[in-house]
């Protein structure tokens, strides 16, 4: 963000006149607008970019649940089959159905469990860090301004 805002403000660092025309008070409310402009452009590039695999993590915690719930009733419907296959309800006929199911639910809620964790705390941080860019954004535009108004 510095360095963006440091590229727009280098030309009227450079050249006397620059510094003259930022001195008018006709001229100074729109420079320092387009500098609010690319700030505000920079820290949305840089949160797009923090932002970039969360949806990832989104969709993992979402859905791996379901998919563990489908196994789960795969393995309870081969349990019923290994009823009928068997023709009776003993343990042997119904423990590899089951056993099935048991382990889908547990892949599924496995991989759920730290991807909805590890989205919260990225998206916390995330927020945090916005927080400390727009502080920024407006400290530096403080420090511009009072720069620009000590030299007139």
């Amino acid at each position: 963000m510095f360095e963006d805002a440091y590229r727009k403000l280098a030309p009227f660092l450079k050249e006397n006149p620059g510094i003259e025309a930022l001195r008018d008070d006709r001229y100074l409310p729109e420079f320092l607008q387009g500098i609010n402009r690319t700030l505000h452009q920079a820290s949305i590039r840089e949160l797009s970019q923090l932002e970039e695999y969360l949806i990832f993590l989104a969709t993992t915690g979402a859905v791996t649940p379901f998919i563990g719930l489908f196994g789960t009733v795969w393995g309870i419907i081969a349990a019923f089959h290994g009823i009928g296959t068997a023709g009776s309800a003993n343990i042997a006929a119904v423990a590899p159905g089951i056993s099935e199911a048991l382990v889908a639910t547990a892949a599924g809620l496995a991989a759920a469990v730290p991807a909805v964790i590890a989205y919260n705390y990225f998206l916390n941080r995330i927020k945090s860090m916005s927080t400390e860019m727009e502080s920024f954004s407006l400290e530096f535009l403080n420090a511009l301004e009072r720069i620009i108004y000590l030299r007139k």
